[in-house]
This record gives C-alpha cells, sequence and structure tokens, in this order.
C-alpha cells in the first residue's frame, strides 16, 4: 500500500463535506432561533440537521452533534418565547 493510497481512504467525500456543512448552518441557525421567532428557524434547523445526518451518516463528528444542538435550541427557544410572551411564530 503506497502512501498515496492510504491518504485517500482517509480523505472525506463530497457528500460527507457537503454535511458537514449543512450541520455547521444547521447549528448557527439553531442558535439564531434561540432569539428570533424560534418555531421557524428552529424546526428548519432539526430539519437541515436531519439531512445532514442522512447524507453524511452519523459516523462524522459533526452531524450528530448538530441534531443534538438543533433540537436543544428548538426546545428552549419554545421555551424562552412562551416564558418572556415573545412571538412564536
Amino acid at each position: 500500500m503506497s502512501a498515496n493510497e492510504q491518504e485517500l481512504r482517509t480523505r472525506p467525500t463530497a457528500t460527507q463535506l457537503v454535511a458537514d456543512f449543512l450541520a455547521t448552518f444547521a447549528i448557527f441557525a439553531g442558535l439564531v432561533g434561540l432569539v428570533y421567532y424560534p418555531a421557524r428557524l428552529g424546526t428548519a434547523a432539526v430539519f437541515i440537521s436531519i439531512l445532514a445526518a442522512a447524507l453524511g451518516g452519523w459516523d462524522r463528528r459533526l452531524v450528530p452533534v448538530s441534531v443534538g444542538v438543533t433540537t436543544a435550541c428548538w426546545f428552549l427557544g419554545l421555551v424562552i418565547a412562551i416564558s418572556l410572551e415573545r412571538p412564536i411564530f
């Protein structure tokens, strides 16, 4: 086995890179959803993170983190909006 073959096996595929990008975007959208319209942004963030999980698989490090973070942000955003009597949608 040459060094080039070993490097090719460890490099992520294009779909895994897209999944990481989508997971990063979902985390950002989830954190923004804590402040602005948690039902809209939080739901979209959870959907995008699940899409990233479908594309990249659960073996990537960022994808499961994004599912957990976006779900927590969605829940906390709704709790904050309800407790402060702010609009959810």
